[in-house]
């Protein structure tokens, strides 16, 4: 099945506001346009939600929640990451401590 046309923005905005205005209905707006019933209805719920920039970001709204749970997955493993590094340097910190003697110890014994 081939995917819809792509309308401008201009476009969907002009369609949406003769809905809005009462000159069409979403059904011969869509009609006339040659797209479905369900473009239309969405471009008109979108701008009612959001003005121009919800038929703006209306197309790559997938795209941006998409980005979104990817920048939140980021920050997660920096912090993931951040934590391990901080672990390491103080595992690392509690070694030298135990494979170096300290100045009051005995090591090495003498036999006796």
């Amino acid at each position: 099945m081939s995917r819809p046309p792509q309308f401008p923005v201009e476009e969907k905005i002009r369609i949406v506001l003769s809905v809005l205005a009462s000159e069409v209905t979403v059904a011969e707006a869509a009609r006339r346009n040659k797209t479905s019933q369900t473009s239309v209805a969405k471009w008109k719920t979108q701008f009612l939600e959001s003005g121009r920039a919800g038929l703006t970001a209306g197309a790559s709204k997938q795209a941006s929640s998409r980005e979104a749970m990817l920048e939140e997955q980021i920050e997660d493993l920096k912090t993931a990451l951040g934590e391990a590094h901080v672990e390491m340097r103080v595992w690392k910190k509690s070694a030298e401590g135990r494979l170096a003697p300290s100045r009051t110890s005995r090591w090495p014994r003498s036999p006796g």
